[in-house]
């Protein structure tokens, strides 16, 4: 059985209006050890997490009352940690890196592989373990990042970091004497096989720029070595 740091059993929040993949995730996520609650649109989903607290939310994109885009946008808004795995029909790059950019941590495309959506979240959360053992901050630039609270500060200004965006710059970092490769950091981070199609490392890089770099068009300190990987400055 799956158990948070507490001992208690880690709640799963999936908000899909499909009822076999509802029921197909729900068996699957029980077997596991999960606790499992399911809503089919936008607004209960969005209540169920404020009430249940939940500690990894499935969204599905197309829901009947409300766009899939707005309730992550809301979600991450409510909590800046709680992963959020989106699940989507849709396999277009521009509308993953929309899911990404309102807040998604990751997104599986259906049809999906149930055991590797429970194997993503278990990767998820043996990484929030090791991260809530101890407080760490580092620099880089002005910034400081504090791994345990996912923020960002440079004086006055706050900002978030989502569970991905704080995994990649924490790699980044530790090897900052090298640079590291696309399929090292897909690998390492999602627990994914590198594929050349597979453009979630580089969706991640450019959230991260956005809030770390002055300049998105000339980066001072995630530099892209191309046909390879990144390379962190502090």
């Amino acid at each position: 059985m799956q158990a948070g740091a507490q001992g208690s059993t880690r709640k799963i929040l999936v908000i899909e209006d499909e009822p076999d993949i509802v029921r197909g995730l729900r068996d699957a996520l029980e077997f596991e050890g999960f606790e499992v609650m399911s809503e089919g649109n936008g607004a209960d989903g969005l209540r169920a997490a404020a009430d249940w607290s939940p500690d990894c939310v499935l969204l599905d994109l197309m829901l009947p009352d409300d766009n899939g885009y707005r309730i992550c946008e809301t979600l991450r808004q409510r909590d800046p940690v709680v992963p959020i795995i989106i699940l989507t029909a849709k396999a277009q790059e521009a509308d993953k890196v929309r899911g990404l950019e309102a807040g998604a941590d990751d997104y599986v495309t259906k049809p999906f592989s149930v055991a590797e959506l429970i194997a993503r979240i278990n990767a998820i959360f043996r990484r929030q373990a090791r991260l809530a053992t101890h407080e760490e901050t580092f620099e880089i630039g002005q910034w400081v990042i504090n791994t345990r609270k996912h923020t960002m500060q440079r004086g006055r200004v706050h900002k978030r970091l989502t569970f991905y965006e704080l995994e990649v710059l924490k790699l980044l970092r530790e090897r900052s004497e090298d640079a590291v490769s696309r399929d090292d950091l897909l690998e390492k981070i999602w627990g994914v096989t590198p594929a050349p199609n597979n453009r979630t490392v580089d969706n991640f890089i450019v959230k991260l720029r956005r809030k770390l770099e002055e300049d998105q068009k000339s980066p001072k300190h995630i530099l892209t070595v191309y046909g390879f990987g990144y390379k962190l400055v502090p």
